[in-house]
């Protein structure tokens, strides 16, 4: 098969890894790619947030199934302009992938299909919403409704801090996407990430994992797109599993399809568990970025033929054969971000790094200029290793880490300690 996978970042390098390993891949295409997977496929300059576009690569290029890996071309219909040209693709439809794209419209999906999550208000007014907000008192959760890269959530611990995050929202700190704003009560528990193919009908659960939010060690500082993640997720239990199918996955498919929107694609379930009960936090209608990497470092090639399966409509007769393994990945993010930071800079012995299915740097945003490696963006190299243990696999990513000369980087010395 010919394949083409949309997007830039750790979570398509990883992707596009896994689908290198399976004999089903003839030829692999990213499109626009970075410098890590210019180094197993073949990257193509390509707007992938234009549909047609899209569609004429596939077609002149004899595409024969298009992977989307980022929210924000699933968000505006690229998916469905695939289909409508008749070529085979992974990601929901525009509608579906509201899910994502608008806080409020999966809070009314949740109230039709009595999935347990936080209590919440909407609000498209400043004033009303900070009258709400002193109303309830701190601490207490304000969320950006529309795509705001990951970084629209403000998990506010004091009133002067909510307050400031809605100036901030209506202000136009996150563009359009905080022209409408969600307030939520504070939950308390312990978060974890779920991921579930979806095939319109059937759903099939394929990981676990959670990450780290925060810049700094001991999960404080500023919030990031995630510092590290590790799979699987202790807290998620069988029985944890099974209440999140049972009451949140499935009774969402079923008004989404009820609604004339079936969803097909991977639906990453953000949860907060408390006492062994699951609630929604948020849904995501792509895989986790750092998540993603731990995932497929731990299905390998049989990751392909899962998402291909979810793409005909055949996880039905589908099955995961898991590994007890554990994965983790460390991220290396340029000095200052999730501030400032400056690109350019580069970075040296990523050769000396193994790569095999055990151990493999991902890579998020980087670039090749004159021969080398360079930093392009915030969170650069995703340094991932599976492991019997998330010790063995904990030791194998730092001793990656320890062999990647770059100065001008840093990283959390502290990825899976909840778990260890």
């Amino acid at each position: 098969m010919n394949i083409l996978i949309l997007g830039s970042g750790g979570r398509e390098h990883a992707l596009a890894w896994a689908v290198m390993q399976n004999p089903k891949c003839d030829k692999l295409i990213v499109a626009p790619g970075n410098a890590g997977i210019a180094e197993i496929a073949e990257c193509a300059a390509l707007d992938i947030m234009d549909g047609g576009a899209v569609v004429t690569f596939a077609v002149e290029n004899a595409i024969d199934f298009v992977i989307v890996g980022p929210e924000a071309p699933l968000a505006v219909g690229v998916a469905d302009r695939l289909r409508e040209a008749g070529i085979l693709v992974f990601g929901p439809s525009e509608a579906a992938a509201r899910l994502e794209a608008s806080k409020s419209f999966t809070k009314q999906v949740c109230d039709a299909a009595g999935a347990p999550t936080a209590a919440y208000a909407h609000f498209t007014d400043l004033a009303a919403a900070k009258a709400y907000v002193e109303e309830q008192g701190a601490p207490i959760v304000i969320k950006a409704d529309g795509l705001a890269a990951g970084k629209g959530v403000i998990v506010a611990m004091e009133l002067d801090e909510a307050l400031s995050a809605l100036d901030d929202m209506f202000g136009g700190a996150y563009g359009g996407a905080g022209a409408e704003v969600v307030i939520e009560e504070f939950m308390e528990g312990e978060e974890a990430s779920f991921f579930v193919l979806c095939d319109g009908e059937a759903a099939l659960p394929v990981g676990t994992a959670q990450d780290h939010k925060r810049v700094g060690e001991g999960d404080t500082g500023p919030n990031t797109g995630g510092m590290g993640a590790y799979s699987p997720a202790p807290v998620m239990t069988e029985a944890t599993v099974q209440k999140t199918m049972d009451e949140i996955v499935r009774p969402t498919l079923r008004e989404m399809a009820r609604r004339g929107t079936p969803y097909q694609g991977v639906l990453f379930v953000g949860l907060m568990i408390k006492d062994g009960q699951p609630r929604l936090v948020e849904y995501n209608v792509r895989f986790g970025d750092p998540e993603c990497q731990v995932l497929m470092m731990r299905l390998g090639a049989q990751a392909f033929d899962l998402i291909h399966a979810a793409a005909e409509g055949r996880l039905g007769e589908t099955r995961v054969d898991w590994a007890d393994d554990h994965a983790m990945t460390v991220v290396m993010a340029a000095k200052g971000y999730p501030g400032d930071y400056a690109k350019g800079s580069v970075i040296r012995g990523l050769e000396t790094c193994p790569e095999d299915s055990f151990q493999m740097v991902f890579h998020a945003g980087t670039a090749r200029k004159d021969g080398q490696i360079v930093a392009a963006g915030g969170r650069v190299l995703n340094v991932t290793a599976r492991g019997a243990s998330l010790q063995q696999a904990r030791d194998r990513a730092y001793a990656m880490v320890d062999r990647i000369d770059w100065p001008e980087g840093f990283c959390r010395r502290d990825i899976g300690w909840r778990a260890l």
